[in-house]
């Protein structure tokens, strides 16, 4: 690159203002959350949140699986990544087969693009990568107010690089300002014909399923394949700057507004999970505040059944005859309640447990 070229696009990036303040509009980019785990096997089932907050895996048809990890790998200023380690290949490819790992946005978070006006901002992401061998694999981005996309390519080698993908302005289809999903980021790994058979597009466009990921080769070709992510940033502008690396805690008070975990998911059930208050010799209640306000009213999580859980009240241990239930809740609170057979009397203060590793409760709001 010429000087007058380096100038120039210094002056983009002061323009834009991508020097100082928060530039990177992605959360838990350097994968260092995990709330939910740090390994899951037998990925690829099905859609879902499972190891890194905010990464989702999306799937479709696929007979490949994969286990996936919050892997320490340390290089370039990151401790921690994203890997998929296949497990079960997937050669015979069907049409409507689908893998990805997706990233979703709110609308709200994303009215500095200026998108749907002639003074639409260009979109840099950058990442790192790497992988067992040499794998070409797409990243789109999808406008999903307006049903519209734009897919590049990017290729894998056994060292980690830094990937730099920019996408121009989109002057059609401006995003809502609220807080539902407005746009999303999924890297391609896998697809069938339905996604691969046509050619992507060099501008955004009204989106064609053909043209998502044409061109991508396949993570389930071999169970020796291995994928690695880490350091994602999205920014305005045509020009990636340095990754903007956060605090854990600001990273996860960022996540805690899409998911919270109570609880030790390991092996320490008998930590308390809330308290309640008796309101007669069967039920308990209360209220339960969330740090920060969530999203969006959230949906609670449990595991297993009523015996995963237990009251202690009195000096006296009684397992739940069912698991907790969330109600009359908002972005800010709710009304936690478990219940027993009998035992308890109304007034007394009680301490929610688990009785069985693992046991929690986790409130999602995620896109």
């Amino acid at each position: 690159m010429t000087k007058a070229a380096e100038l120039a696009k210094m002056g983009e990036v002061l323009t834009n203002g991508q020097i100082g303040g928060r530039r990177n509009i992605v959360i838990n980019g350097a994968m260092q959350v995990a709330q939910r785990s740090t390994s899951v096997t037998g990925v690829g089932d099905a859609a879902g949140y499972f190891t890194c907050d905010r990464w989702k895996i999306e799937t479709n048809g696929t007979a490949g699986r994969a286990t996936m990890t919050q892997t320490a790998d340390v290089h370039d200023g990151f401790a921690n990544c994203l890997k998929l380690d296949c497990t079960t290949a997937d050669t015979s490819i069907a049409a409507s087969e689908l893998f990805q790992i997706g990233y979703k946005l709110e609308g709200q978070d994303l009215q500095q693009l200026k998108k749907g006006t002639s003074d639409a901002e260009s979109i840099t992401i950058s990442f790192y990568t790497k992988a067992n061998a040499a794998f070409t694999f797409g990243l789109e981005v999808y406008d999903n107010d307006n049903t519209r996309q734009m897919t590049k390519l990017f290729t894998t080698t056994t060292d980690w690089v830094r990937q730099e993908l920019t996408f121009p302005p989109d002057t059609t289809g401006a995003l809502d300002d609220d807080n539902a999903l407005s746009m999303f980021l999924s890297f391609w790994l896998h697809a069938g014909s339905t996604f691969a058979g046509g050619t992507l597009e060099t501008a955004f466009a009204s989106a064609t399923n053909a043209n998502r990921a044409a061109g991508i080769d396949s993570f389930f070709s071999s169970t020796d394949n291995n994928f690695f992510l880490t350091g994602v940033q999205m920014e305005v502008g045509s020009q990636a700057t340095p990754f903007e690396h956060r605090s854990f805690g600001e990273e996860l008070e960022l996540c805690k507004r899409y998911y919270q975990s109570i609880g030790d998911r390991s092996n320490n059930h008998t930590l308390p999970l809330f308290d309640t208050a008796a309101q007669d010799a069967t039920d308990s209640t209360s209220t339960f505040h969330f740090f920060p306000p969530m999203r969006a009213t959230p949906t609670l999580e449990t595991t297993g059944t009523g015996a995963d859980y237990k009251i202690y009240t009195n000096n006296t241990n009684i397992n739940c005859a069912a698991v907790p239930s969330f109600g009359s809740g908002s972005t800010q609170c709710g009304f936690l309640s478990a219940s027993v057979g009998s035992g308890l009397t109304a007034g007394e203060v009680c301490h929610v447990t688990g009785n069985t590793d693992p046991a929690f409760i986790a409130f999602t709001a995620e896109l």
